[in-house]
């Protein structure tokens, strides 16, 4: 787990990382939290990102993968209300319209495509149909119905102060991370607990050959609530 450091000079030095980093990042809208969803349950401060609607609790029924070919003709065809007509007239159930109005409600259209469990966990693939670049993400779901977006930048924030992050800074001054991140096992965590890992290459460029890897841990307590995340060699 990432900690604070109380002086200033030091503080310095992860941000110029951070900022660094970011300097050839093409970033993917972050999921807004739903404007009429209740208020976040408490989740560690790790999980600040991860959303919640109690209104849904995402599962299989979420996924939908069909033709949205109606929505590509024309330079206004693709907006939410055509995403979502078309899902309801190619056969998306009512679970699945809901969760793709949830991922668009920031301009960007996604929906859900695909479901799977690892180790108790929902796994849902989410994509985005009209991007240019980096057209699938990846939301872990927890069992209170949280969803973590391991495509969130793994090195910003709080996450610029852990020696480990610095030091693939140091390593590679000109890449940051492209996502999408990979599926790279899982491991057990004690008293029943689980570990799901994920990968994002650095790059100096979209374009570019991948210069290293920053793996992520996304932890899980033995109700599969997740517990926080961290940088792991």
């Amino acid at each position: 787990m990432t900690r604070l450091i109380p002086s200033y000079s030091r503080l310095m030095v992860p941000l110029a990382c951070a900022a660094l980093l970011m300097a050839c990042r093409q970033e993917p809208t972050p999921e807004p939290a739903d404007a009429d969803a209740p208020e976040r349950a408490a989740v560690p401060a790790t999980a600040r990102d991860a959303a919640t609607d109690t209104a849904l609790a995402w599962s299989a029924s979420v996924a939908w993968d069909g033709d949205l070919n109606a929505c590509r003709q024309g330079a206004d065809a693709a907006t939410r209300e055509c995403l979502l007509d078309a899902m309801r007239s190619g056969g998306a159930s009512n679970d699945a319209v809901t969760a793709a109005g949830q991922l668009s409600s920031a301009g960007e259209l996604a929906y859900v495509s695909a479901w799977h469990e690892q180790d108790g966990i929902g796994v849902a693939t989410v994509t985005y149909p009209f991007r240019a670049n980096t057209n699938e993400g990846t939301r872990l779901i927890d069992a209170r119905g949280h969803r973590i977006d391991v495509d969130a930048d793994p090195m910003a924030g709080e996450a610029a102060a852990d020696p480990a992050v610095q030091a693939l800074a140091a390593a590679h001054p000109g890449a940051a991370p492209f996502p999408p991140a990979q599926a790279a096992g899982t491991s057990p965590l004690e008293d029943g607990g689980v570990r799901l890992l994920y990968r994002t290459p650095l790059r100096e460029c979209h374009a570019c050959a991948d210069v290293a890897q920053v793996q992520q841990a996304y932890d899980f307590d033995a109700q599969r609530n997740f517990i926080g995340s961290q940088v792991v060699p």
